[in-house]
């Protein structure tokens, strides 16, 4: 395959559909080839340059197959055509003598499901372990949640069938360098369950949490049909170890199972199941993450903001800001929501903290972001590897309590007077769950709150009107990340023999595309351990 990259498109419809007629064109004139040599082609990324107001155009990158590829490569001069380093995924070879336990996946978050439905393409039947309910059951009781407070603490945002990224805004972009052609496959298997074709080539492609739930439902139903199982409301409660090795698992305190293959893929908030792991004397650390806030304003400014007088022609726009204090401690926005909504993502009675979703057309009337600060084990209350976790606790506490159990909110104005909130001003925060104008600087660390407040005022001048007094914080938003690691050696196996941590909660992703990743990656030392 050849690779075509920058190849500009004006922003008309036949560009924007794919339209395969006028694609063919476009790929001719820039290969400069008869019709008849190109074989076929796919768009591998699309993006919108709009730098330049009076020249707003997409950009793509397509890979081409063409009759005698090596000769045009010899002769071709353009740096912009070059020869494709597209990779394409390869299973493992099969497993002549698999154990005869099953192998439990505990989560079915993206990195417990992917890593359940490559275990079920390779004939390993899985039997997937989840404390909370099936997407569609959990809909509605987060949706009953948000409407009257009533928390379940099994089943919520947190907990349940496709992971805390199922009420998020589904981005499925990621830092991590696709070497063995992981994301590619891992995108066309969001698309064969039902994802939009976009995603394929979007340069940051984004599914939304009211397409993902159909997702998540349609990959279930197909490692079924594989020969897969799922148990639902089935908490793991304690693990059996013989002679340093795994041999069976306790769930909801009354039900073992015989298996010495367990991939831990629990998630960054399972903080009992933490505890239960760490009193068995799995080896894990702590490590930092951020803590901070959710900010709004309103999309039609980020719009303007960001695309200038083109605003109304393109998508909803988005934004990633960085800075380094005086402090040195870093403030950055983080999982930004186009067109979303600030949640209540609260998982423990008596805590609370917030996260962004936002559907998949991104049409809410805000953006929102978090707008959080780096902490480090240095500013844990104590020592041992779940310091960080008694660290959120703390401060989800202290915001549970400060505005009765709603989320509380505060204008970054208020914020930086040093008062509490009345209400709001002509940005109308979009909450879901109840919320109420509140003083932040009662639940989180003062040295937060310092950098927050230094953070707003540079990205004020990166983004002009960025740093507007009405712009609306919500707290706490603490579950950027796992705050644990569990540790894994170089064939992803934890000190317990036959434990594979997994995902965002044991420390070795950040988001959707990472965690199913790090599934499928712990997937092929499965494969290799059971030769």
């Amino acid at each position: 395959m050849i690779r075509i990259n920058q190849l500009k498109m004006p922003m008309n419809s036949a560009a924007k559909n794919l339209d395969d007629t006028f694609l063919r064109r476009e790929i001719l004139k820039a290969l400069r080839i008869a019709p008849e040599r190109m074989l076929g082609y796919e768009v591998i990324k699309r993006s919108i340059d709009a730098r330049k107001a009076d020249d707003i155009h997409y950009t793509y990158c397509i890979d081409v197959k063409i009759d005698k590829e090596a000769d045009y490569l010899k002769q071709n001069r353009n740096k912009n055509i070059v020869k494709s380093g597209t990779i394409l995924y390869a299973l493992p070879e099969p497993v002549k003598n698999k154990k005869k336990e099953r192998p439990v996946v505990c989560g079915s978050g993206p990195a417990g499901m992917f890593c359940a439905y490559f275990l079920s393409l390779a004939g390993f039947n899985p039997i997937v372990i989840e404390r909370g309910m099936p997407v569609e059951k959990r809909a509605q009781i987060v949706e009953h949640f948000w409407n009257t407070g009533e928390l379940d603490p099994e089943t919520n945002v947190q907990f349940g069938e496709g992971g805390a990224g199922t009420f998020s805004d589904g981005k499925l972009n990621t830092m991590v360098k696709d070497t063995y052609g992981r994301i590619r496959r891992v995108l066309k298997i969001f698309v064969q369950f039902g994802a939009p074709e976009e995603i394929l080539y979007q340069n940051k492609p984004h599914i939304g949490t009211d397409c993902l739930r159909n997702v998540v439902a349609a990959m279930r139903a197909e490692i079924q049909r594989l020969g897969g199982e799922f148990l639902f409301q089935t908490r793991l409660d304690d693990i059996a170890v013989e002679n340093g090795k795994l041999s069976g698992i306790l769930c909801n305190k009354k039900q073992w199972y015989n298996t010495s293959t367990l991939i831990l893929a629990i998630g960054h908030s399972a903080r009992d199941t933490f505890q239960m792991l760490y009193e068995k004397g799995l080896c894990m650390e702590k490590k930092p993450f951020a803590v901070g806030v959710r900010v709004e304003h309103r999309q039609d400014f980020i719009n303007r903001a960001q695309y200038k007088a083109a605003a109304d022609i393109l998508p909803p726009a988005d934004y990633k800001l960085t800075y380094t204090a005086a402090s040195g401690r870093g403030v950055y926005s983080f999982c930004m929501c186009p067109g979303g909504y600030v949640v209540n993502a609260s998982s423990e009675q008596g805590r609370l903290v917030v996260n962004g979703m936002s559907n998949h057309a991104r049409d809410g009337r805000n953006a929102n972001s978090a707008l959080i600060v780096t902490v480090t084990p240095e500013d844990f209350p104590t020592d041992t590897p779940l310091a960080g976790i008694q660290f959120q606790q703390h401060y989800e506490k202290l915001a549970y309590q400060i505005a009765g159990g709603a989320i509380p909110y505060q204008l970054y104005g208020d914020l930086l007077a040093g008062k509490k909130s009345t209400g709001f001003g002509r940005i109308v925060p979009d909450h879901r769950g109840s919320a109420a104008p509140s003083d932040l600087r009662e639940c989180l660390p003062d040295y937060v709150v310092k950098t927050l407040l230094e953070g707003m005022d540079a990205f004020g001048q990166k983004i002009p009107g960025y740093a507007d007094e009405e712009a609306v914080f919500s707290g706490v938003e603490m579950r950027t990340s796992s705050p644990v690691r569990i540790v894994r050696d170089a064939q992803f196996m934890g000190s317990i023999s036959g434990i594979y941590p997994c995902g965002e909660g044991a420390g070795y992703a950040g988001g959707i595309m990472s965690a199913a990743i790090d599934g499928i990656k712990v997937f092929e030392k499965v494969c290799a351990g059971q030769e």
